[in-house]
């Protein structure tokens, strides 16, 4: 079966410092992810790499014993040389990170 490079917005509750240690080891832990980010103050985890949603989601509920819920899954139609090849930094959308409207001009 062939990956497809995606992106995924995950809800999972994070309650105390211990259960956001318990999600980032199994994000680390996890070879098919290529970068996460975790928001512990939204409770939102975003993942990229060449998985299949559903089944990292299952791992996650798993290894972590939290309910792990999908928001957005983003799939991407690059090829493999285009990823090694490219100079800019892959951009993950997210509601939180609206910086430009915070900044205000001097």
């Amino acid at each position: 079966m062939h990956l497809q490079f995606c992106c995924m917005v995950t809800r999972i509750n994070m309650d105390c410092n211990g259960c956001y240690r318990k999600v980032r080891r199994a994000f680390l832990d996890m070879k098919e992810l290529e970068a996460h980010l975790i928001e512990k103050k939204q409770c939102r985890v975003s993942v990229c790499g060449k998985f299949n949603p559903r089944d990292v989601a299952i791992k996650i509920r798993k290894k972590t014993n939290r309910r792990v819920e999908i928001l957005e899954v983003q799939e991407l139609n690059i090829n493999d040389e285009q990823v090694h090849h490219e100079d800019k930094p892959l951009k993950i959308a997210s509601n939180t990170w609206n910086l430009e409207s915070k900044l205000k001009p001097v």
